[in-house]
């Protein structure tokens, strides 16, 4: 609550109050991310901030939460045996599912998937 008030009482004013909630939001979010942070142990920091990140966004509508999911299990869903099979013997089976899982994806509900040509180009770079 000391938070939140505090929040309420050092925020920038305004007018509106659609603009004021926001601004009270912002300001909260802010200093509940840096009140949080203080208590974490430096190796758990940047899973934190991908955390708080992560909502952000998907709360703005900004990304959907099948966009985290692929970023968080990736390939782990794909069945190895019935995918095209890896191009290179340095890509682990796990890091191939992912791209393959990465090319059909469609990230904030676009119509076309950003990472479609993906496996192929890859296939094509082979060095």
């Amino acid at each position: 609550m000391k938070l939140f008030d505090g929040s309420i009482d050092e925020s920038e004013k305004a007018q509106l109050p659609s603009k004021r909630v926001e601004i009270i939001i912002r300001y909260l979010t802010f200093h509940v991310y840096k009140y949080v942070n203080r208590g974490l142990f430096e190796r758990d920091k940047t899973s934190y901030i991908l955390v708080i990140v992560f909502k952000i966004l998907v709360t703005a509508g900004k990304i959907t939460n099948d966009d985290v999911g692929i970023f968080l299990k990736g390939g782990a869903d794909l069945d190895a045996r019935s995918e095209k099979p890896k191009p290179f013997n340095f890509i682990t089976e796990k890091a191939w599912l992912n791209v393959l899982a990465l090319s059909r994806h469609h990230f904030a509900r676009e119509s076309v998937a950003f990472f479609r040509e993906l496996p192929d180009s890859m296939q094509r770079q082979e060095t």
